[in-house]
This record gives structure tokens, C-alpha cells and sequence, in this order.
């Protein structure tokens, strides 16, 4: 399919990934890291997924900008406009935000694909066509559009879109309701009732169109971006951009927009897409059976079973009587743990900062 000439990529990447620890750390978080052994980096891959749909020119990365050398060293692709250094991180609302002001300065018909980038999409063809599909409505309505996955199971881990089973476009839904990370009861009560999507955290809509989405639900935000309007693309860009992010709040576009919006639709899809959002999900695109699965390991299994053994050195690993846990090695740390207790990787990632000051962060 062709390029979006008229179309621009933002990809959000300035997460630390601490629900993979201990691979992926402040110095070098998931996006950065080749998690799945593909001899790309996640943020690659979104990067060289996005050139199918966008000119390369229009490819633009908000990071920390702790993190904006290594997405020089990944992208060289990219010129120094094409980086958005954000100071501090202040959630997804100043991400879009900064890039849609930054953008308008450019095209303010444009249309945005919001993406982060550290998920992974199989289906690649059938990706640039239902992104196509988004691409066109969103450039002829005044509306926000976000991808949704079809549920498979009543993950806690993920937000909900209910939308309108009756169509407004082809392949195109009103968005009936966004809930965030529901209880497991609640979650299963979403899968039964068939009118359900995960939230891909992935977003497509005009720069004009956000842009009055800010204006009518995030004034202040929207008018500190807004200020800067003729030294976005200069020299004095990142100047302004220090003392904006010291000044507004952190809030997420889900709740800050989304959710209160109603001119939001959700395109039903189906790509092969996975978050990647926990050691769990590298498991199950690596090997989705109940099989031993390893990364840069020589491993020798005895009577276990569906266990995800990961090292950043060949060595040779035997595990005896093991099902079920996760066994991640790396240089300086080593994580073993059962795999229905994924979820705490994150806490475990905080109290080990806590407790050792940041010496394994």
C-alpha cells in the first residue's frame, strides 16, 4: 500500500519497563533492549513498521531525554528534529501534546498515529492496512480514534473500550465506555459480554482535531505547549520545553481525553499484537504451549515444564522439578520467580531500588 504523505508517526518511547527486570533498566529500558532475540530492538522495529506507512521524514520519537543518545545510536536515520526530549517524564497528555503543537507548526490538517514503542505486531500486512482504514476516517471526521484488540482471555493488566456493536464507518466503532485495568471479576464479566476491546494504546487523529480536543478538556496543558508556537523546530525549543514540563501535571490521554470525549470511535483489529508488557507475554510469543522456552541459554530441562529461562551469556542452565517460573540472568542480577506472580516484578524492580539506591535500577 502507499505511503501517507499527509500523515506523521509518534512513537512513544520514554518508559523505564520495570515490569522487565532485571534486563531492562533505567540505563537501558525494554525499548532499547532485542527482548525477543530478533536481531532488531523493539523500538527498531516499530521505527522500520512505521516506514510503511509514513514518510521517513515524519517519523518522530518522544523520549527522556536521558535516553535521546540512544535513540541517535538505534535511528540514525533520524535528525535532531525528529527527537522530542522530554525533561521529565509527565505522561502520555504532554507527550501528544508536545507533538501535536511541534507538528502543527508543520501541517495542522496532518494525521497523528500515536504508537508506543515497545509492542509487537506480527501481522504487518494486515497492521498497515487496518492503520489505512484509521488513517481515512479520522481525516474525514472530526474525530479520535484508537485501535482495539479483541480480548482472549480477562486480563487485569490492560484497559477496556466498550464500543457500539453498529458500525459508524466500515470496520469503524463508537467507543461506548474506557475502563482502566478492571478487577479480575469485572475483567471476566468484559470477555463474556462480547462488546469489549483491550486498548492498544495506539491512536489516530488529525492535529487540528487534538489539538481542540486539549483546548476543550486540558486548557492548562494545552496553553503552556501552545506558548511556544514559532520556536517549536528552532533553536529554542528545548529551552521553553525544560521550564513547560517543570510547570504541568502528569495525567495520562486515556483519562485526561479519552475518556470524557464523545467523539472517540475504536477500530476493531486483529494483527498479532502484544504489549509485551511482562515476562508472561515474552513466554507466550516465544512458545505459547506449555514448553520449556529460552533466550541466549544452553538449557537443559529435567521433569519441568513452561518455564521461560532468559541470559545475557550462552551458559549452559538446568533446571530440575521447575514448572512454571521465570529465571532471568543477567551480569549483576538474577531474578527466579513463579510466573503467576509477574505482576510484582514491577514491585520488586522499586524495593530493590529502594533498598540498594539505585546500584541495579
Amino acid at each position: 500500500m502507499k505511503v501517507l504523505k499527509d500523515a506523521y508517526a509518534v512513537i512513544l518511547a520514554g518508559g523505564i519497563g520495570s515490569r522487565f527486570w532485571p534486563v531492562s533498566r533505567e540505563h537501558t529500558p525494554k525499548q532499547f533492549i532485542d527482548i525477543l532475540g530478533t536481531g532488531n530492538t523493539l523500538i527498531q522495529d516499530a521505527y522500520n513498521r512505521y516506514k510503511k506507512l509514513v514518510p521517513a521524514k515524519n517519523i518522530y520519537v518522544i523520549t527522556n531525554a536521558r535516553y535521546a543518545a540512544l535513540v541517535q545510536e538505534q535511528l540514525p536515520e533520524l535528525e535532531d528534529q525528529q527527537i522530542l526530549s522530554e525533561p521529565m517524564g509527565k505522561n502520555t497528555a504532554a507527550c501528544v501534546a508536545y507533538a501535536a503543537h511541534k507538528i502543527s507548526d508543520i501541517s495542522n490538517d496532518g494525521v497523528l498515529f500515536i504508537a508506543p514503542s515497545d509492542h509487537l505486531i506480527q501481522d504487518e500486512s494486515t497492521f498497515v492496512q487496518q492503520m489505512h482504514t484509521a488513517h481515512r476516517f479520522a481525516k474525514e471526521n472530526d474525530s479520535l480514534v484508537t485501535l482495539g484488540l479483541k480480548p482472549h482471555r480477562p486480563d487485569t493488566g490492560y484497559g477496556y473500550i466498550q464500543f457500539d456493536q453498529k458500525e459508524a464507518s466500515k470496520g469503524v466503532n463508537k467507543v461506548v465506555t474506557f475502563t482502566e485495568k478492571p478487577p479480575l471479576q469485572l475483567a471476566e464479566k468484559f470477555l463474556e459480554s462480547g462488546d469489549f476491546l483491550w486498548n492498544s494504546g495506539m491512536f489516530v487523529w488529525r492535529v487540528d482535531t487534538i489539538l481542540k480536543a486539549l483546548q476543550e478538556y486540558l486548557p492548562e496543558l494545552n496553553m503552556s505547549f501552545g506558548e511556544v508556537r514559532g520556536a517549536y523546530n528552532t533553536n529554542l525549543e528545548s529551552k521553553h520545553i525544560e521550564r513547560i514540563y517543570s510547570e504541568i501535571a502528569s495525567i495520562s490521554i486515556d483519562n485526561g481525553i479519552l475518556e470524557k470525549a464523545d467523539n472517540v470511535f475504536v477500530l476493531p483489529s486483529s494483527f498479532g499484537w502484544s504489549d509485551l508488557g511482562t515476562w508472561k507475554s515474552v513466554h507466550e510469543q516465544l512458545d505459547p504451549i506449555d514448553a520449556n522456552t529460552s533466550l541466549n541459554v544452553n538449557l537443559h530441562a529435567i521433569n519441568s515444564k513452561n518455564n521461560l529461562v532468559v541470559s545475557d551469556k550462552k551458559k549452559l542452565v538446568v533446571i530440575k522439578d521447575l514448572d512454571d517460573y521465570f529465571i532471568i540472568d543477567t551480569e549483576d542480577a538474577l531474578l527466579i520467580c513463579k510466573s503467576d506472580q509477574e505482576q510484582e516484578v514491577k514491585k520488586i524492580s522499586s524495593d530493590i531500588r529502594k533498598e540498594f539506591k539505585g546500584k541495579y535500577s
